[in-house]
């Protein structure tokens, strides 16, 4: 294997100390401790291990968490009464509702009703806008995470030609506005382009986040590129019988050629939850200036 390892792990952990750092200077400074809601619908396992996961990473960093689980027939005007409350709970600097949510709950009309200032997974139409315009505002927390990653690995990305493969609006499009933002070239793919081995060879930079396990082939792949394996997925092992989870990237081969590639687990996955957290500081932090503001407008 060529290619150095990127790990999130060990950034995700350098971020969450940062973080801890800032909770504790804003709460000296403003008397407010951070405060991240979390919502959970329904019994699903999966989403349950990963709600437990912010919600003691929150706690770790020195921010407090109020959870609110609701049973998965619970009425959508019910669930939005409740993301009213805490829209106007000073006290509330982020509220995440866990995807997915039961059919018979929409979605779009869930996350749109979560204060864009208090949007931390970045979903909002209205953080949405200001992404793609390029002004502040709450950044999805894996793409953002992405950025961090190349940071440190890349340095100055300006000018080089990036392939973003995966088109959804939790990665693919965030990603790739944030790399334009950082002065790339930036094409856009998906398992439907035609020719797609054509195009990821151009990259320089290459972020797979298709859901698509071993999508990515070694000979697929520039020698030298940065590749970034965003999926998550879990299939079972020929040899073990036994589930595992790979990337949408072979990482074996791709470490091959390329220069630097995040392992999955334990690449961009860490630094979702890390930056999530941020957001949540970030938040916080707005809401403690801007009242500050209004106390000396008075």
């Amino acid at each position: 294997m060529n290619a150095s390892i990127i790990d999130g792990k060990a950034r995700a952990e350098r971020l969450r100390a940062d973080i801890a750092t800032d909770t504790r200077n804003l709460a000296a400074a403003y008397g407010i401790v951070p405060t991240l809601a979390t919502i959970l619908i329904g019994n699903d396992p999966a989403s349950a291990i990963y709600v437990r996961r912010k919600i003691e990473q929150t706690e770790e960093v020195g921010m407090r968490s109020l959870s609110f689980k609701l049973p998965s027939e619970v009425d959508e005007m019910e669930l939005l009464d409740l993301i009213d409350r805490l829209n106007i709970d000073p006290s509330v600097h982020g509220i995440l509702v866990q995807l997915p949510l039961p059919g018979h709950i929409g979605a779009t009309r869930v996350l749109e009703r979560i204060s864009p200032l208090k949007d931390v997974d970045g979903f909002h139409v209205v953080n949405t806008g200001k992404l793609a315009l390029g002004r502040a505002g709450l950044v999805p927390c894996t793409p953002m995470g992405c950025m961090m990653l190349l940071s440190d690995h890349v340095g100055n990305l300006e000018g080089l030609h990036a392939v973003v493969v995966g088109c959804s609006h939790i990665v693919g499009r965030p990603m790739a506005q944030l790399l334009l933002q950082a002065r790339c070239t930036v094409s856009i793919a998906h398992i439907h382009t035609r020719n797609l081995p054509e195009l990821v060879v151009q990259a320089d930079i290459l972020v797979v986040a298709a859901g698509a396990p071993g999508l990515i082939r070694g000979s697929w792949v520039k020698p030298g590129a940065v590749v970034i394996d965003v999926g998550i997925n879990r299939v079972i092992d020929e040899s073990s019988g036994k589930p595992r989870i790979v990337g949408d990237a072979r990482f074996a081969e791709v470490a091959q050629v390329a220069s630097a590639i995040t392992p999955v687990p334990g690449g961009v996955g860490p630094m979702t939850i890390a930056c999530l957290l941020k957001n949540t500081f970030d938040s916080a932090e707005a809401s403690c200036l801007q009242a500050a503001a209004s106390g000396r407008g008075r």
